[in-house]
This record gives C-alpha cells, sequence and structure tokens, in this order.
C-alpha cells in the first residue's frame, strides 16, 4: 500500500485548474471602479471645502479648489465665519428646532404604528394608505395652504412654525416603527393587561424600551433632514434673528460673496457637526434598517 505525503496529496494538476473568465475580471474591475467614482463624488467636494476654508485671499487667486494651502492650521477664516456669520445663535436655533421636532416625530410615529398594528378598526388600512398617499404629493402644492395656516396660527416668524411642520411624521418613520412593533409579541400586551395595565402603560412601559433601534433610526435621520433643511426655516423665520445653520450660511454670503476661503469656512462649520454625529451613530443606521428588514 502506497501512502502519500501531505504535499503530494495536496498538489492540483495543472490542467484542472480553470483560468478565471475574462467576464468575471471585467465585472470586479467595474465593482471597484464604481465605488472609487462614488467615493470621489462625495469626497471631492468636502476636501475642497477644507482646503478653500484654510487658504488666504492671495492663495485663492494663484491656484485652484483643490490646492494645498501654505499654512495647514490658518483658522483666520473659521473664526471671522463665526462671529460675522453668527453661528452660535444659528446652532442654538437649530438645537431648539431640532430637539422639539425629533421627539414629536418619534411620539407622533410610534403612538400611529401602535394604533394601526395593536387596534383593529374599520379603516385601519385605509388610514395607512392616506399617509402613503400624503407622502406622495409634492409638497410644494400645498405651501400656500400651509402658509396660510401657518399664519392663521400666529406662529409665523417663530421657531415653532418649522417644529409644527416637521413634527407632523412621515411615512418612512411610520414603518420604521411599525415594523419593529410587530416582531414584538402581542403575548406580551396580553400578560401586562391581565395585571391591570391601560393602553397607554403598554405602550409607554413595554412598546418604547423595545423600540429603541428603531428610535435611534428615526432620530439620526429626521435629525439630518431638519439640520439640512433650508426651505422651511428661510419661508418661515424671515428674521435674522432666527436664523438657522443653513439660513444664516446662505445670509452670510451676501457681505463676502467673492471670498469663497471664509464661505468654505462658513460651510465647514455647518458641516462638522453633522458629520461627527453621523460618523458616531452610523451604526445605530444600519442596524436599524438591518434589524428592520428583517423582522
Amino acid at each position: 500500500m502506497t501512502v502519500l505525503d501531505g504535499p503530494a496529496v495536496s498538489r492540483v494538476p495543472r490542467s484542472l485548474v480553470r483560468p478565471t473568465p475574462v467576464r468575471g475580471r471585467v465585472a470586479v474591475f467595474l465593482k471597484y471602479l464604481s465605488l472609487v467614482l462614488a467615493g470621489a463624488v462625495v469626497l471631492v467636494p468636502l476636501a475642497a471645502v477644507l482646503l478653500t476654508s484654510l487658504r488666504t485671499s492671495r492663495e485663492m487667486a494663484d491656484g485652484g479648489a483643490l490646492a494645498a494651502p501654505h499654512h495647514w492650521f490658518n483658522l483666520h477664516n473659521y473664526a471671522v465665519a463665526f462671529t460675522d456669520g453668527h453661528m452660535l445663535r444659528a446652532l442654538e436655533n437649530t438645537s431648539f428646532i431640532l430637539v422639539f421636532s425629533v421627539l414629536g416625530t418619534v411620539l407622533i410615529g410610534s403612538m400611529t404604528a401602535y394604533a394601526i398594528d395593536r387596534f383593529h378598526f374599520r379603516f385601519r388600512k385605509l388610514v395607512l394608505a392616506l399617509f402613503l398617499i400624503a407622502s406622495l404629493v409634492p409638497g410644494v402644492t400645498t405651501q400656500v395652504a400651509t402658509y396660510q395656516i401657518v399664519n392663521s396660527l400666529g406662529v409665523m416668524d417663530t421657531r415653532w412654525a418649522p417644529v409644527m411642520l416637521y413634527m407632523g411624521t412621515d411615512i418612512v418613520s411610520i414603518y420604521i416603527f411599525l415594523q419593529f412593533i410587530r416582531s414584538i409579541p402581542v403575548s406580551l400586551d396580553e400578560a401586562a393587561r391581565l395585571d391591570g395595565a391601560n393602553s397607554f402603560t403598554i405602550y409607554w412601559r413595554i412598546i418604547v424600551p423595545l423600540l429603541k433601534p428603531a428610535i435611534a433610526t428615526v432620530v439620526i435621520i429626521k435629525g439630518v433632514a431638519i439640520y439640512n433643511d433650508f426651505y422651511i426655516p428661510f419661508l418661515y423665520m424671515p428674521d435674522d434673528s432666527l436664523g438657522t445653520v443653513s439660513t444664516s450660511l446662505f445670509r452670510f454670503k451676501g457681505p463676502y460673496g467673492a471670498h469663497w476661503e471664509v464661505i468654505s469656512a462658513g460651510a465647514a462649520l455647518v458641516i462638522l457637526p453633522s458629520l461627527a454625529v453621523f460618523l458616531a451613530l452610523q451604526r445605530f443606521i444600519y442596524n436599524g434598517f438591518a434589524s428592520g428588514a428583517t423582522k
């Protein structure tokens, strides 16, 4: 009996090795090329803003948008943008609107999803369909009526005007909460009712603590959308003292229309908070979407 050693057994004849098909190599190449191009589309503008914000006006006249600054720690443009652009006041207004709007969205969205999933009433499917239809209607077509309603309520040119508009939760938030609530066993509700708990107690003591991944996902998605929004604060808060980060940056462009290095510094100040929050909490977005898709 012949005993074959290890290397002899693992050796494969060259005639049996199949070469990689050309089509597969092209597919791999196109895949990585698309990733590189997508990354460049996102990173190149950010790099241009950062490099421009660190340059002086003379350097702006001598080089392009991606030229490196002579001094990498030139923070003069940031000081000018922070003081003359009133960024501290803008961050305060934005934070006020953001906190109350996100809290309202979480409460309204989770309560709506809880009512749709746990309560059986005649027009339950119709209510969910109406939410979907409302999200398909272009918002610009209802702005005249919305403007008149906000004006009649007496909250025009106050920070509560955008809060009221943002608190009207969107269908995406309802669907995220609905998917998570459907994964919660109904037996928990029945056990709580046997102990004398009412519907609100079940929602607050049982449903809400189990919705933490969904709440984190909605908070991040809604918060980024509110932080980046320009139209609603610009239309409903025309006073300069009520400017948010987006509207303050737009108004800041006036006296510095030709000084792109100062404008870029203001843009970088607006980008940094949202970028830092997203990088710190991005795992909640991915976990929330993945969990919601599989529940």
